[in-house]
């Protein structure tokens, strides 16, 4: 098994930090068929839309989702190169 560098553990760091919320966790969960709007992702998830744009940011920073601007709606969705780079850390702690 070939060993990871350190700017790849810290990385997985970084991106598992991200995901080490229940509510980031169902927000990825309710992202996975699509982007939603925040008006959506806020009566979906039964939160207010502070604490929600709190998650959201969190998750963004990490690269765990991208966004864009329509009207006044901001629409979120998952990062497929970062929801790739996540399956490969983990193949990698299995050893495949």
């Amino acid at each position: 098994m070939k060993a990871a560098k350190a700017a790849d553990i810290e990385r997985a760091a970084e991106l598992f930090h991200a995901l080490a919320d229940a509510t980031r966790l169902r927000i990825v969960e309710r992202l996975r068929d699509g982007e939603q709007c925040v008006c959506d992702l806020t009566g979906a998830l039964d939160t207010g839309q502070s604490r929600l744009s709190f998650h959201l940011r969190t998750l963004k920073d990490a690269g765990i989702l991208r966004d864009r601007r329509q009207g006044r709606w901001v629409y979120y969705a998952l990062n497929p190169d970062v929801m790739e780079e996540m399956a490969e850390v983990l193949g990698s702690i299995r050893g495949a």
